[in-house]
């Protein structure tokens, strides 16, 4: 028997559930990495059906996924050692905004890109973090530039569902989530084919901040690519992680560092 399997068997069920999320032994890692295996898969059904007519095949895909997000969000608040503040952080709002739109398709259809919303939760998980720094030297290499493409993409769905279900059946030229898309694109690159307008204050408001905001992601996305505003090095002295790409000293402790790179600096 594996220590994990050892120490679960003999211990009480909260035990279990915090070994399984929070412990440090393989089965754990296994466990989270299967969850968030689970919830690539959530937002790749998530973004293919949210441009398919509503059916009830998605409508039960829709509660039984949304059956087991309930049980992981309750999980977590189980496991924690204060559950109350847990709802002071806006990663569990956004879980439950998540749960929400799958339990009730029907109701908040429009708002069922917010499921997105989780993904990014899950990439800022401190322990799926480490994790992924220490098992994949692609993601060391790239973890900035994954982080920015991460909330942009997030961006994009977020307000594309905001788009849809605040001008679906009041826009003409909004009448699916596809239309809600081509508008969200065209306005964050600032491209503007003007084909596809929001009428009103409201929705000219809606339109500067998606300019706005996507110019702004989308110039963090390149710099991160292209140019990095900071580099990961693990100072030998301190630990220091993150410098300047063209650092000579640790600007924590001043030692010596000698970070590789090709000299475009």
């Amino acid at each position: 028997m594996s220590p994990l399997a050892h120490r679960l068997s003999t211990a009480t069920p909260v035990a279990k559930l915090r070994e399984l999320y929070e412990g440090d032994a393989p089965g754990a890692h296994r466990f989270r990495y299967a969850l968030l295996v689970f919830d690539v898969a959530t937002v790749a059904f998530v973004v293919a059906t949210s441009f398919l007519p509503l059916s009830p095949w998605i409508v039960a895909c829709d509660v039984a996924v949304g059956l087991c997000v309930l049980l992981d969000f309750a999980a977590r608040l189980v496991v924690s050692r204060a559950p109350l503040r847990e709802f002071r952080h806006l990663s569990t709002w956004t879980d439950l905004v998540a749960v929400a739109s799958f339990l009730a398709p029907v109701l908040v259809e429009g708002v069922g890109f917010l499921r997105i919303l989780r993904t990014l939760r899950l990439l800022r998980t401190y322990h799926l973090l480490e994790r992924l720094r220490k098992d994949s030297d692609l993601f060391r290499r790239n973890e900035d530039a994954i982080l920015a493409a991460t909330n942009l993409v997030v961006f994009v769905f977020v307000m594309t569902g905001i788009v849809y279900a605040t001008q679906h059946g009041g826009n003409p030229a909004i009448q699916t989530p596809v239309d809600a898309l081509y508008f969200t694109v065209t306005s964050l690159t600032t491209t503007g084919y003007g084909d596809i307008t929001l009428p009103g204050a409201t929705g000219r408001l809606l339109s500067v901040f998606v300019m706005i905001c996507g110019v702004t992601l989308f110039f963090r996305l390149a710099q991160v690519v292209f140019r990095p505003y900071k580099v990961r090095f693990p100072c030998e002295a301190c630990g220091l992680q993150r410098h300047e790409p063209d650092a000579v000293h640790c600007k924590a402790c001043g030692h010596l560092l000698n970070i590789p790179d090709e000299g475009d600096y």
